[in-house]
């Protein structure tokens, strides 16, 4: 059975690697008690596996290394402290703790962090955040934070964000909001986002996107759109367009209420 002294370095490099512990704090208590070692539990090293280790069997010291000069000790510290003692780690110099920050922090906290320099530190706050604070970070300039707010938002809220400018936020929007609103889309400038309505637009709405000029768009109308509308697709020049209006109208012919 795998320990969690597997991934450690074997002896005698994990000797060569383990930091000295004659100067260490815990030299007299948890390393003289075997409660820690430098070569697979050990908060001094230089390996983030063993430092999460010793937090992780002894979180109580987690708050005293939250001001340590090693970006990695800090960030993996502020995992195990308490959370009053890691809110003041919200301007940490390092984005790696501070995303950590944001990850523990409450929403009505994490919110301090909505304007951080680091994408990834926003990303993680518009994933904490609650709704109805959202859309204080729909015009964020990374479209991926705002990818996340529109995966989140309420749908009476989402009509906010179909005018973005990045294609994946609308595509977002798009697979969310409900049918009947997905009229302002039929018309969006990118192909990907009208194959996302045309596929869960109402059939008269569907209907619109049975001309379209890319194919794919006209082949997920052609699944959604009103059989009368779908003559026209049987001349369509792209076969699979012909194929699926021909299919869809021979089924709804063999139906048992066509059939009597």
């Amino acid at each position: 059975m795998p320990t969690e002294r597997d991934d450690a370095p074997r002896a005698p490099l994990a000797q060569a690697l383990a930091p000295p512990c004659g100067d260490c704090r815990y030299a007299a208590t948890l390393l003289a008690s075997g409660a820690c070692d430098p070569a697979a539990v050990c908060v001094r090293a230089l390996s983030g596996q063993r430092i999460d280790r010793f937090f992780r069997r002894h979180p109580q010291e987690a708050a005293s290394w939250l001001d340590d000069g090693f970006w990695e000790r800090r960030a993996i510290a502020a995992r195990y402290a308490p959370l009053p003692a890691v809110t003041a780690l919200t301007a940490d110099a390092d984005e790696v703790v501070r995303r950590v920050v944001a990850s523990r922090l409450p929403p009505a906290a994490a919110i301090a962090l909505a304007s951080d320099p680091d994408r990834e530190v926003r990303i993680t706050v518009a994933h904490r955040l609650d709704a109805e604070q959202l859309l204080s970070m729909a015009a964020d300039p990374d479209y991926m934070v705002r990818v996340v707010v529109a995966q989140r938002l309420s749908h009476g809220k989402l009509p906010r964000l179909a005018d973005d400018p990045e294609r994946e936020v609308r595509k977002t929007i798009a697979r969310r909001l409900p049918a009947f609103a997905l009229a302002r889309l039929l018309d969006d400038r990118d192909a990907e986002v009208r194959r996302i309505v045309a596929e869960r637009a109402l059939p008269e709405h569907a209907a619109r996107l049975l001309d379209d000029n890319d194919w794919l768009v006209r082949l997920a109308a052609v699944g959604r759109a009103p059989l009368d509308a779908l003559a026209s697709r049987l001349e369509d020049p792209e076969p699979e367009v012909r194929q699926a209006a021909r299919e869809r109208l021979q089924q709804s012919h063999s139906t048992p209420e066509n059939s009597e």
